[in-house]
């Protein structure tokens, strides 16, 4: 198995399973000197982790960060950031009734057929378990970028057939879960991110468009199914006296009057803020019987058992901004020989 690193001047390799001692990642790139706000890092991953609320997975990961290499007296120092964060609530014995079966909607077929083998543990590679280590690297990306006052915030804007532009409270995300939770189903989401006081120049404009790497790094996120920089897909259903976004002189400073192109022109960021939006689909596991076949090629029936999420969101947020976090400090890299931090 290969393609477990993202990123070409801050890369991130990740490695681990949902049920196996522990999951981790190396970062590679990270520049030296940078002092780690630890308090940080944990206040992220709690964002993350399960046993949030009623209408998310019980399972109890404490998610402590265990730092390896790559950190001496609180600063990096240009060596490989490794760490790793053990699996403390890991029960195996969850997912005994489907070892043979190939779930719906998981990725049970397609890894048994491209690798011959699986871990049906949760998903193993699959499971949304081994997006923590992104969490990690992104809480380190956000502490690089905060200098360059480059601010990533997210919201929930939409929860199955219900919509909200300013972005659901975690309460309201809450009580429509909820529904979802007593009908044992699941739903999808999308969720609107904005990269804030983005400079001007970062992407190319032919195979490493900002975007691109932005869609890129979404798309590699479980459960996601769709991305759109900008109003993405609306612009289809507008004309061009619509969609350009025009030029004016701000104080000495070129700026657009709207930002329908989510802030990238021609896959280089034109200084306003980059926005996108990722839809989710409905998490597959539910807790409704359905059919399927089996490894022998039976068709059965089965429900499933063990601690699921009802929805991706609220959990998947910081994912989002980590990813868009470590994407936009790459290719400020990339740009900067040297950042100032």
């Amino acid at each position: 198995m290969n393609a477990n690193t993202i990123g070409n001047a801050f890369c991130l390799t990740t490695f681990g399973e949902s049920h196996g001692p522990a999951v981790g990642g190396v970062i590679d790139g990270c520049p030296a000197g940078l002092e780690i706000d630890m308090s940080f890092i944990t206040s992220e991953l709690a964002r993350r982790k399960p046993g949030q609320s009623a209408v998310t997975s019980t399972r109890n990961e404490t998610d402590e960060v265990e730092f390896l290499s790559g950190l001496f007296e609180g600063k990096t120092t240009g060596a490989p950031v490794a760490f790793i964060i053990r699996n403390k609530d890991a029960k195996p014995s969850d997912y005994d009734n489907v070892k043979d079966l190939y779930r719906p909607s998981h990725a049970d077929f397609t890894y048994q057929m491209k690798y011959g083998i699986r871990d049906y543990r949760g998903g193993g590679r699959a499971s949304a378990r081994t997006l923590a280590p992104c969490v990690v690297a992104g809480a380190i990306a956000k502490q690089i970028l905060e200098k360059h006052d480059i601010k990533i915030v997210s919201s929930v804007v939409r929860i199955g057939q219900k919509t909200c532009h300013g972005g659901f409270t975690a309460n309201e995300i809450e009580e429509i879960l909820a529904g979802f939770r007593k009908k044992g189903d699941t739903v999808g989401a999308v969720v609107h991110c904005e990269v804030r006081n983005v400079p001007v120049g970062l992407g190319e404009p032919m195979f490493n468009k900002f975007h691109a790497a932005l869609a890129h790094a979404m798309m590699s996120i479980n459960a996601a199914k769709g991305f759109e920089i900008g109003d993405g897909f609306h612009t289809a259903e507008m004309s061009g006296s619509e969609c350009n976004d025009l030029f004016v002189n701000e104080n000495g400073r070129v700026r657009t009057l709207t930002n329908h192109s989510g802030g990238v022109l021609g896959g280089i960021t034109n200084g306003e803020n980059v926005t996108f939006n990722v839809a989710f689909k409905p998490i597959a596991t539910i807790m409704q019987p359905q059919r399927t076949v089996d490894i022998h090629g039976n068709e059965v029936e089965y429900q499933v058992e063990g601690r699921h999420d009802v929805c991706v969101v609220p959990r998947v947020l910081p994912v989002v901004e980590a990813m868009a976090a470590a994407v936009t400090l790459d290719f400020l890299m990339l740009k900067c020989q040297k950042l100032i931090y």
